[in-house]
């Protein structure tokens, strides 16, 4: 951020933290009295109350509102109108003053209890515009509320209730204008005299209105600046004595405007305004503006009107944006129904949702979509690429936050992972596990749009670091990029209660699997026994008939026919075959019921011991060995010397034929895992088979070309499991294997 940058920003922050609530003035077209409740005697007065009242403002502090009121004012009567509850002005009453004051002329009694006192104001009962002050303002206000209730659109509303300020004001433009998320207002409804710029369709900057004025807008729903060229009178004292701090003038109908304000009005060309609030659910929605030219009063029977006009407006508004939430709240539930069903129809998440392309997108109005699983990443509609879909994943699970996340603007919020804003403009990322990185992502494009304000929303830095309001109120364009269409927020709690939904689902997946999983493990245990129990009874038979087989070619071999004998070598063959399957079958399955005996194993030792014992078998034969040292690891020393054999045999196997033959025993070293690994150059096989490799009597090679019984690697996957570990293997046709198993690090 650069030195300009700060200084501006400070500015700024000077500029929200102006009380504009406790200006301690108050504007001179009337005066104020702020009175102590209980016995009415004053305890500030307005510096300008004199030019009305005819006493020096520090001679009016301690005398009773009585006194200066023309006799027969029956203050306890008058007061007694005020509603307890009420904290805005209340028309007391018209009143007159004493004989003798200056001002002979009737005023308008306001009143409101507020910081601890009761605040008065007085105005004159003047009329505007030739307007009686016995003009009726129902009949008009009953066809305003009608004109409002056949209005089909928000822009239908404020276009109506724009015509009937103006109608009733008389001021020369009034607009309505709607603030977006960032507080800017965009104008939709405008109705201005001949003379007056026009603003409909441009953007006002939130900058022109603090966040304190904001704050007194949603609260105080009116008000008026009959002249900006005003001169502000200050209360005496300037202290409220029952605080010992400046009044707080929130709600009062004469307090001052900030000097920032005025100049702001008059850069505008305007002398008099006057703003209404549209407050939609407790907050800030929009405001009618009203200008003129020249400064302008405005009675407060017509104040009240206009008042009680924004307040309609304000209830139409909301029953209008109630009704399209509630349209699109069903429609939400609606598409969450169609995928909570899909999924539950395909056992899947992933599969449910790839089922119903068109309504996983149009549930969040996204242009493409992506469900990451352990497994997988699938992706729907223009998306950026998987690669850049799992940086962003890794960037979403540090965040360590598993509520729903959201961004209209990747290159903001995420510069992470810079290739997103090739793809996309925006994100909505929905968290489906408690523990595992498994999301719902729903990607927007970026909207190119140009922004019309009204001038360029930039302010000037003052001599003193202060803010000085804007010059130029012509029409500037801004290109604006890199952001997607805003997050609605049902869309954004539609998601929340669809991960909730979801959860329940794979909890509920999960449980069924738990159980089954416990129904597997009982049915193992029978199924080991039972082949424990078949391989055990088998053995004995088996050896009979090899030994019988070998008594009688010895014995009665010499009578029998070639045939005879060659038929005789066949039944020995399958015998020793039989024999060495079932004694196979009997180790596997004794592998899950022996107890496991954990110790330090020196994997060097195993592997050399191993090479020495399978000299024999490759004695006419060239192998090259590349053995690299091995570290220790905590196994059962038995089971890890049967994986190391299983392996290392399997590569001395199936390198037949190779001259020479090259076997690798190597060690790949994880933060939490050993990973050892046999690689060779031998026959190698189809990666499109590797899932069949380690299963029970699962062969990709003949019987005829490589001897063996399809167990072994059945048994080194059962001992690694075991020990908590893992094996994969790899492969390519006539270029070698490598199989690898990984146990985890006991520390």
């Amino acid at each position: 951020m650069t030195t300009a940058d700060n200084v501006f920003d400070q500015a700024v922050e000077r500029c929200a933290q102006e009380p504009i609530q406790i200006p301690g003035s108050i504007r001179s077209h009337g005066f104020m009295l702020v009175l102590d409740e209980h016995d009415l005697r004053i305890l500030q007065v307005s510096e300008n109350a004199s030019r009305w009242l005819g006493l020096p403002a520090d001679q009016l502090l301690g005398m009773a509102l009585p006194e200066l009121m023309q006799s027969g004012f029956d203050a306890s009567k008058q007061f007694a109108r005020l509603p307890e509850d009420e904290i805005f002005p209340f028309h007391i009453g018209d009143v007159n003053l004493r004989d003798g004051a200056p001002w002979t002329d009737c005023l308008r009694l306001l009143a409101h209890r507020h910081d601890q006192v009761l605040i008065a104001e007085f105005e004159p009962c003047t009329p505007t515009d030739g307007r009686s002050e016995q003009d009726d303002y129902y009949p008009f206000v009953r066809a305003f509320v009608s004109s409002l209730q056949q209005a089909r659109t928000i822009d239908e509303l404020l276009r109506e209730s724009v015509q009937q300020v103006k109608r009733i004001t008389g001021f020369g433009r009034v607009k309505a204008y709607r603030f977006d998320a960032e507080g800017n207002g965009q104008v939709l409804a405008e109705e201005a005299e001949d003379g007056y710029p026009r603003y409909q369709g441009l953007c006002f900057p939130a900058s022109d209105i603090p966040r304190q004025a904001r704050e007194l807008y949603r609260i105080n729903r009116i008000r008026l600046i009959e002249d900006a060229n005003y001169q502000p009178s200050p209360l005496v004292p300037a202290l409220n004595p029952r605080t010992g701090q400046p009044l707080d003038m929130s709600f009062a109908t004469l307090r001052s405007v900030s000097p920032v304000h005025l100049q702001y009005m008059r850069n505008m060309g305007t002398l008099a305004s006057m703003s209404l609030s549209i407050v939609v659910e407790g907050a800030l929605w929009g405001l009618i503006s009203c200008h003129h030219e020249q400064p302008r009063a405005v009675d407060f029977r017509t104040r009240a009107a206009c008042e009680l006009l924004s307040s309609v407006l304000s209830l139409q508004i909301e029953a209008h944006e109630a009704h399209s939430s509630t349209r699109t709240l069903l429609d939400l539930r609606q598409r969450i129904v169609h995928m909570l069903s899909a999924m539950a129809d395909y056992d899947s998440v992933s599969d449910g949702l790839q089922s119903l392309p068109d309504v996983f997108l149009d549930f969040a109005s996204a242009s493409g979509a992506a469900i990451i699983s352990a497994e997988r990443c699938d992706l729907i509609g223009t998306t950026p690429t998987e690669a850049v879909i799992n940086e962003l994943v890794q960037w979403l699970s540090r965040r360590g936050d598993d509520a729903v996340y959201c961004t209209d603007n990747l290159g903001r919020d995420i510069p992470e992972v810079p290739e997103l804003t090739r793809y996309a403009g925006g994100l909505l990322a929905m968290p489906i596990s408690q523990i595992h990185s498994h999301y719902l992502l729903w990607f927007r494009p970026e909207q190119v749009r140009t922004v019309d304000w009204a001038g360029r929303p930039l302010k000037e830095i003052g001599a003193h670091g202060s803010l000085s309001p804007r010059h130029s109120f012509e029409a500037w364009h801004e290109v604006v990029r890199g952001y997607c269409a805003p997050w609605d927020p049902l869309v954004i709690d539609g998601a929340s209660e669809l991960r909730n939904a979801v959860l329940g689902i794979v909890l509920r997946k999960a449980e069924e699997m738990a159980q089954l999983s416990g129904e597997l493990q009982r049915s193992n245990k029978e199924l080991e026994a039972f082949s424990y129990s078949v391989s055990h009874d088998l053995r004995a038979p088996l050896r009979h008939i090899a030994g019988y087989s070998e008594l009688l070619s010895e014995v009665e071999g010499q009578g029998l026919s070639e045939r005879g004998q060659r038929f005789l070598k066949h039944i020995g063959e399958a015998a020793h075959f039989a024999g060495s399957l079932v004694d196979n079958l009997l180790n596997f399955s004794q592998m899950g019921r022996s107890a496991l005996r954990l110790s330090d194993v020196d994997l060097n030792a195993l592997v050399e011991n191993i090479r020495q014992e399978s000299a024999p078998d490759y004695a006419d034969r060239e192998i090259v060995w590349s053995v690299q040292p091995l570290p220790k690891v905590i196994a059962d020393p038995a089971f890890i010397n049967l994986v190391l054999q299983n392996l290392i045999g399997n590569a001395i196997k199936y390198t037949r034929g190779r001259q020479p033959a090259h076997i690798e025993i190597g060690v790949h070293q994880h933060p939490d895992t050993v990973e050892i690994y046999v690689r060779d150059n031998g026959v190698g096989f189809d990666m499109t088979y590797a899932s069949k490799l380690f299963g029970v009597f699962q062969r990709l090679h003949r019987m005829e070309d490589f001897e063996g019984t399809g167990i072994g690697l059945a048994s080194v996957r059962r001992i690694i499991e075991r020990h908590d570990g893992h094996v994969w293997a790899e492969g390519e046709v006539d270029k070698g294997a490598t199989f690898h198993f990984a146990l985890p690090v006991i520390r």
